[in-house]
């Protein structure tokens, strides 16, 4: 009778087990990398057989065992433990060379479950290391996940992104079949709908379909059952200290415990923030910009380039520039120098925040910068998250620097055959447009506060809340002490930096040649 109930047991078990991979292999993702990636999803086996299990206890690191496998791994459930790859550090490329030598096959894992009358299939990635804009870390695991109706038909796809995520419904999402298409962002492998997306919102991340292409047969696809693995409780990647733990340095949890256990389980996803259309049109936009931009300019160019010919048969002037032009007019020496101050202003930080939290959960290394605007970057805003270090919880990449190099030599160009008065009213309108970035800059900051609607998603939301607003009520430049509930002690400094100091110098160097310019040709007159 025993023998009868068990073989019962494992003929239900077996046939579970063949429709979760029926449905595993069903919606397989279709992942595609953008051409800077040096690390794919691989199996697990790789990652323990080059690591350390050690445990941290009060700051203090003892070694447990070298190379663990996947079975006694698991023995392992409290979070002070974690694996320490051996092959490198996060402050150097050694994991990722030793896993372009290794030639690894990739390795996808599923886990299929039912709650509540859906069923989910998840798909998760493990990568041997993670090399993000603003984290740095050791091992690092990432998820995408299906609902089903009762039906076993898809209604809902949820994408992990950071600390975070995405949510769309079926019908949104790009794929080839049932195959679902998932962007992975170069480093952070923080996950897409959209090849161009990531410009906004949690990250800059680099995003884009240029790169390698995994298609489902060129992966294998291991659906879990109840491996042993799954119960390790500690960190896939270096321990460090506490400051590594605030600057995201320290490895992540493994998928039974993200996000304390509600990523693994079905509770997480449903309150992500959904996929929008309107806002895809953007993001596209912004990936798109800078070409857009150029081809713009390159139009531009050509309708000034051929007006100017025309005009130089006609009137039979110099093809000289006339701001190059120092014996028409000695003022031309400080419009020059304004250009060239101009050019420097591209390379130097025009607005910058720092906090400096000398105790505590999120003490840091001195002051660390969490507001920068430049003309290379844009606009980037970054706040600490405990266990997720520096996130960016907002970005406006517009290349700056495209827009103002155009602007110069726009500027140029059109003082080719204009003299006095035309040049000097030239010179000052260019002037004025140079000072109008520092002063969207002032107004953007002095807002800055209508917009932390974004960082619901912290854990501190109030405490940066109030260091926003205190930058905001004196954007200009200011130091400021706060006491926070979370953060305790904090530090601010904050202030326009070189480039807006640059842009300023030659707004005001424009402005001056200008006013020469017309004041000569009177005198002329």
């Amino acid at each position: 009778m025993k023998k009868a109930i068990l073989l019962a047991l494992l003929l239900i078990f077996v046939a579970n087990f063949s429709k979760s991979e029926e449905i595993a292999e069903r919606f397989a993702p279709i992942l595609y990398f953008e051409k800077g990636e040096e690390l794919y999803p691989v199996s697990i086996e790789y990652h323990l057989l080059n690591s350390n299990l050690n445990r941290s206890i009060d700051n203090e690191s003892i070694f447990i065992k070298a190379s663990p496998s996947p079975e006694e791994i698991g023995e392992y459930k409290d979070a002070d433990y974690y694996l320490d790859n051996v092959k490198g550090t996060i402050y150097d490329d050694r994991i990722i060379e030793d896993y372009k030598n290794s030639k690894l096959n990739y390795t996808v894992y599923c886990h299929v479950f039912s709650k509540n009358n859906l069923y989910f299939v998840q798909y998760w990635f493990f990568y041997a290391f993670n090399k993000g804009y603003l984290n740095t870390h050791e091992g690092d695991w990432e998820m995408v996940q299906i609902v089903l109706n009762e039906n076993k038909e898809p209604i809902e796809v949820m994408y992990s992104q950071h600390i975070s995520g995405q949510r769309a419904s079926w019908k949104l999402v790009e794929k080839e079949g049932e195959h679902i298409k998932v962007y992975v962002a170069r480093g952070s492998h923080a996950n897409y709908f959209r090849y161009y997306q990531g410009k906004i919102g949690l990250a800059n991340d680099i995003v884009g379909k240029n790169g390698k292409i995994l298609y489902p047969n060129e992966y294998k696809l291991v659906v879990l059952k109840n491996e042993s693995w799954l119960y390790y409780g500690g960190r896939w990647g270096e321990f460090g200290g506490a400051e590594d733990d605030i600057r995201g340095k320290r490895g992540p949890f493994g998928p039974l415990y993200r996000e304390e256990g509600r990523m693994w389980n079905g509770e997480w996803g449903f309150d992500l923030p959904a996929l929008n259309k309107n806002i895809l049109y953007f993001e596209w936009f912004l990936y798109h910009f800078t070409k857009i931009y150029i081809i713009a300019v390159a139009i531009g160019l050509a309708i000034i380039l051929f007006s100017i010919y025309g005009k130089s048969r006609k009137r039979g002037f110099k093809f000289i520039p006339f701001v190059f032009n120092i014996k028409e007019n000695k003022g031309n020496i400080l419009a020059i120098s304004g250009i060239i101050f101009a050019i420097l202003s591209l390379f130097y930080p025009w607005y910058n925040v720092f906090v400096n939290i000398p105790t505590g959960d999120y003490q840091t290394p001195g002051f660390v910068k969490i507001v920068s605007i430049d003309g290379l970057n844009g606009l980037q805003v970054n706040l600490f998250e405990k266990n997720s270090g520096m996130i960016q919880i907002g970005a406006l990449p517009i290349p700056f620097s495209v827009i103002i190099g155009s602007a110069i030599l726009f500027f140029i160009l059109g003082t080719i055959g204009i003299k006095g008065k035309k040049a000097g009213i030239k010179y000052i309108w260019r002037g004025i447009k140079f000072l109008l970035p520092v002063i969207l800059i002032i107004i953007a900051i002095s807002f800055i506060k209508f917009f932390t609607y974004q960082i619901k998603e912290l854990s501190i939301k109030g405490e940066a809340e109030e260091i926003i607003n205190a930058i905001s009520t004196n954007p200009l430049m200011g130091e400021k002490i706060l006491y926070l509930e979370k953060l305790g002690e904090v530090h601010l400094k904050w202030g326009i930096g070189l480039g807006s100091l640059f842009l300023l110098l030659s707004s005001i160097l424009l402005i001056i040649s200008g006013i020469l310019a017309i004041g000569q040709r009177k005198n002329q007159k």
